[in-house]
């Protein structure tokens, strides 16, 4: 992939890693149908879900047809593909259960409070927790955001080589700063102005790994369970629905390219509807 222009993303490499770390020390012709299921099995019991383990086996299939398109091999994909016949019989391979996991206004106060109380933490986590809800930008793309790509005139941001599966490079989005959602995602970063350094570029200049460290752990000693800092970009959208906006709309904002995709990410709480209806007999 990276001869012809298409290096490996970090996913997919840590995916290969694990492969020649399972598999690797096999030879070709011992990765038959009952091998595969195997580590099928033992993938699933160590904690891969179905989505998961059904990526791992596309990535086996690519790189034995591979192996075979480019290189001559001698060797067939169809153990591959009846091993996944069989892993998605047993319930091992599928789609994964679709999250639709929501903060609760209780659970952000006090999320909210937990940080602010925190002269130690450094990160202006309760900042950074509104600016995800306003602009439903991943942590990752919000820790990269820089004053160069704001245009305060327009209430624009670019966001540089955003994710998306067909493009990893150049795919730059340029998303409006709204304040629909509870938050004012300008307001929040003209907070951010008064803190802001020479040296570095960047909006949030924090590590989102760090970011990211520190939601978990205040998740756990509040005893918020199963919320994650990428369920605030859920939330983000879902706001956006149900503060009028149009399927269109909502996707200029959140960068997904169909419905299906956006659709996994919104979860609208059917009482908001009212303030719908309310606008719009206004």
């Amino acid at each position: 992939m990276k001869d012809v222009g298409k290096p490996l993303g970090r996913s997919k490499s840590a995916t290969l890693a694990m492969l020649q770390r399972e598999l690797g020390a096999l030879k070709i012709t011992d990765i038959d149908r009952e091998r595969l299921i195997r580590f099928g099995r033992d993938r699933a019991k160590n904690g891969a879900g179905p989505m998961t383990l059904g990526q791992d086996i596309g990535a086996i299939k690519l790189v034995i047809s591979h192996a075979a398109a480019v290189h001559g091999a001698e060797v067939t994909v169809e153990p591959v593909n009846l091993a996944r016949i069989a892993l998605k019989r047993l319930g091992l391979v599928g789609k994964g259960n679709e999250r639709d996991r929501r903060p609760t206004e209780e659970e952000l106060a006090k999320l909210f409070e937990h940080f602010d109380a925190n002269p130690r933490q450094l990160i202006p986590m309760s900042r950074i927790i509104k600016f995800a809800i306003a602009t439903a930008m991943r942590q990752e793309e919000i820790c990269r955001a820089t004053w160069s790509d704001l245009n305060t005139r327009t209430k624009m941001l670019t966001i540089r080589d955003r994710k998306d599966p067909r493009a990893k490079k150049g795919n730059d989005q340029r998303i409006p700063l709204l304040g629909v959602s509870g938050y004012d995602a300008v307001a929040l970063i003209e907070e951010q102005r008064s803190i802001r350094g020479n040296e570095d570029d960047r909006i949030f200049p924090y590590a989102h790994k760090s970011a990211g460290t520190a939601f978990t752990r205040a998740c756990r000693d509040l005893n918020i369970e199963d919320l994650h800092f990428h369920d605030l970009r859920h939330e983000g959208t879902s706001r956006l629905f149900e503060a009028g906006f149009a399927i269109q709309q909502v996707a200029l904002v959140t960068g997904h390219k169909d419905w299906k995709m956006l659709r996994s990410y919104t979860h609208i709480r059917p009482e908001t509807l009212h303030a719908v209806a309310n606008s719009m007999t206004a």
